[in-house]
C-alpha cells in the first residue's frame, strides 16, 4: 500500500459548487457537485441594496453575468433578472444568481454548506447578523460553515452565535503567515482554511491538537489532492469534485 493510500479521503467540498462544468455560484453548480458525489459545497454571499443576501463571488455582476455594477449598489428584483450562465455557456442560458435561502431550502441539512462570508468592501454592514439569522431560521447550524478572511467577521459570529462553526481564510505564502500562526489564534476560529501549497504536515498536526480542522483550497491536479491527502487535511475545497473523487479512488 502507497503512502497516500494509508490516509483516509478528505472531504470534498466543491468550490462555487462544480464551477468547472456549470457556472460558478449557481443553482446547477450546486446541483452538480451533488451528483458528482461532492461533501458538500462553498459558496459566497454579499447583500444587496436592500439586504437580501446574494450568492456572488465579485463585488460586481459584470464578470459572470449579463449585467453591470456592485451587488451592493442594486436591489435584489434588479439582480435575480440577470442571466449568470449563458458567458459558461449555451447550456445555462438563463441561469440565474441565487439567494441563499434558496440553496439553503434545497441542500441545508444534508449536504455541508460553507458560506463565505464577502463582505470585504463593505466590513460595516449587516451581512453577519442577516446570515445568522437564516441559518437559525432554516435550523442548519450543525451542517453551516461561515469563512472569511476577515478576522472581525468571525469574531462578530463566535458572539452573535457561538454554535456555529468557522472557518479562518489565510492569503498565500508571507501575506497569510500571520493567520496561519500567532494572529490567526486571536480570531477563534474552528477550522483553518489555507491556500494548499502553505500546507505541509506539521501544520496540519499542530492544529488538529489544537482541536482544529484543517479545510485548504483551491485543490485540482492530482498530485496536489494527492499531498493534501498525506498531509492529513480534513477538508479539500476543489472546482471539479468528480475528477478529485476519481483521483483518490484511482490512488
Amino acid at each position: 500500500m502507497s503512502e497516500h493510500a494509508r490516509q483516509p479521503r478528505p472531504l470534498l467540498i466543491a468550490h462555487r459548487g462544480s464551477s468547472a462544468a456549470a457556472p460558478e455560484n449557481t443553482m446547477a453548480a450546486f446541483r452538480l457537485a451533488k451528483e458528482q458525489g461532492a461533501d458538500g459545497i462553498e459558496l459566497d454571499v454579499m447583500l444587496s441594496a436592500d439586504e437580501r443576501l446574494v450568492v456572488h463571488h465579485d463585488q460586481a455582476v459584470n464578470r459572470t453575468t449579463n449585467g453591470q455594477g456592485k451587488v451592493s449598489e442594486q436591489l435584489w428584483d434588479q439582480l435575480k433578472h440577470l442571466d449568470a450562465g449563458s458567458k459558461f455557456g449555451d447550456a445555462f442560458i438563463g441561469e440565474p444568481i441565487p439567494l441563499l435561502e434558496d440553496v439553503f431550502e434545497e441542500f441545508g441539512g444534508h449536504y455541508l454548506i460553507n458560506v463565505e462570508l464577502k463582505n470585504y468592501a463593505t466590513p460595516r454592514d449587516n451581512l453577519v447578523e442577516r446570515v445568522i439569522e437564516l441559518i437559525r431560521k432554516t435550523n442548519l447550524e450543525d451542517t453551516i460553515l461561515l469563512s472569511s478572511f476577515s478576522g472581525s467577521n468571525l469574531l462578530k459570529a463566535n458572539t452573535l452565535a457561538p454554535g456555529i462553526r468557522r472557518g479562518l481564510l489565510a492569503l498565500p505564502g508571507l501575506a497569510g503567515s500571520p493567520y496561519r500562526g500567532w494572529l490567526g489564534k486571536r480570531f477563534r476560529y474552528d477550522a483553518l482554511h489555507p491556500f494548499y501549497a502553505d500546507v505541509k504536515p506539521q501544520l496540519v498536526d499542530r492544529l488538529h491538537r489544537e482541536g482544529k480542522q484543517v479545510n485548504v483550497w483551491t485543490v485540482d491536479k492530482p498530485e496536489d489532492l494527492l499531498r493534501m491527502r498525506a498531509s492529513g487535511v480534513d477538508m479539500v475545497i476543489c472546482n471539479d469534485p468528480a475528477h478529485a473523487r476519481r483521483v483518490y479512488e484511482a490512488a
